[in-house]
């Protein structure tokens, strides 16, 4: 059976190398048979999270706030797998990124006890360095905490330039990630 999977692209560049580690583990999964959808949040109108604690109090808009999130929650709720993807800006996930998963806590607000819904995840990353340890550290610890089950990292280092992931072994790394899923 095919699995959801939504891919949240924290990058700006939608050509750029964390786009391309995306596109093989994207390609990866598709051949697979699962159905990906790839959302890039700085090309949306994703407002900040308000901290109201308001949110999960109606399906078919979780979040008391009108924007673009709300291309992104049902797909969200229907997926199997969520990847997480983004360059590294200051040695963590872009901001983009983000405020895009504080904004999707309105969905664990429709749960009484504040629970997210059970997902598997992935962590595909590109840096001009390879400093990915406090995202890691990020990702490790919310893995953890709201109950997801990592399938994986890809952290493709030393690539600054859009085009510098051509050649790299980490797309292949992405693309059988992608195809790996069972």
């Amino acid at each position: 059976m095919p699995k959801k999977i939504v891919i949240l692209n924290g990058s700006p560049r939608k050509n750029g190398n964390t786009a391309s580690l995306t596109a093989a583990f994207k390609r990866g999964a598709e051949e697979a048979g699962h159905i990906v959808t790839e959302f890039f949040p700085a090309h949306m109108k994703i407002n900040g999270c308000l901290g109201c604690w308001n949110g999960g109090k109606d399906a078919a808009h979780p979040c008391v706030q009108r924007d673009d999130m709300e291309k992104i929650y049902p797909l969200y709720k229907e997926a199997d797998i969520v990847v997480l993807a983004s360059p590294l800006y200051y040695w963590f996930i872009s901001g983009f990124l983000k405020n895009t998963f504080d904004r999707l806590f309105a969905i664990a607000e429709a749960d009484p006890n504040y629970e997210n819904p059970k997902k598997l995840t992935a962590l595909i990353m590109a840096a001009e360095g390879d400093e990915f340890q406090e995202s890691e550290f990020w990702y490790d610890h919310l893995e953890r905490h709201i109950g997801w089950k990592s399938i994986g990292k890809v952290l493709c280092g030393y690539v600054a330039q859009p085009g510098d992931t051509n050649g790299k072994p980490e797309l292949v790394e992405a693309y059988n990630l992608g195809k790996s899923i069972k």
